[in-house]
């Protein structure tokens, strides 16, 4: 009775083992050709890794680990993009042809140089490329670029400064006088006479009455 008991125990544990076995196996066979399926478009080569692992078993799995591909499709791809974001990010900085620095497409003239990049358009102020003769916003014709403007004189950001205003002699030290051989300082105009009131100075420095 004893033996019995014994020989069906044996018989349960082999069978339990030899499903774990045949389970495990047939794991490994289905995640080779997963994972490899994963690393390659090949079919042939899919099914070639999961022969091999069904054949060798546990060896044929290490076998493969040791020589599948390092990469998988989605992170070739990944990679790919990132290679193509940065050349595409380099050559889309322009430089300035004045001094060669880094510029950015919303300028209209060089920081460093004072070199003219872009022209605005004279009805809708988008900024456009100095040889075109229409704005390609609107439609509405542009006059030609002249290259002798400088940018002190011609841009909207830069302005002249006016020359500082004469001092009266009265008001110098003896120093620093003017000698009889200079002309002599010509006193500065009253701000405004009779019911004139004083005027002010726009940005262009054009006086404007009140």
């Amino acid at each position: 009775m004893d033996s019995l008991i014994d020989n069906n125990l044996l018989t349960g544990l082999a069978v339990y083992g030899g499903v774990v076995l045949v389970a495990f196996w047939l794991a490994m066979i289905i995640w080779s050709y997963r994972d490899m399926r994963a690393r390659s478009r090949d079919a042939l080569a899919q099914v070639f890794v999961a022969a091999t692992v069904a054949v060798l078993n546990v060896p044929g799995l290490f076998i493969y680990i040791l020589l599948r591909p390092r990469e998988t499709l989605s992170e070739a791809y990944e990679r790919s993009l990132e290679e193509e974001a940065l050349l595409q990010e380099i050559e889309e900085k322009p430089s300035c042809p004045g001094c060669g620095g880094r510029v950015l497409l919303e300028w209209q003239v060089c920081p460093a140089c004072h070199t003219r990049l872009k022209k605005p358009c004279q009805v809708c102020g988008y900024f456009m490329e100095l040889s075109w003769t229409v704005c390609p916003r609107c439609a509405s014709a542009q006059p030609a670029y002249q290259p002798q403007d400088e940018v002190v004189n011609s841009s909207r950001h830069v302005q002249r400064q006016p020359p500082p205003p004469e001092i009266p002699e009265k008001w110098l030290s003896p120093s620093v006088r003017r000698t009889s051989s200079q002309p002599a300082v010509t006193p500065p105009a009253p701000p405004y006479s009779g019911s004139a009131q004083p005027g002010f100075v726009d940005d262009d420095y054009t006086s404007y009455q009140r």
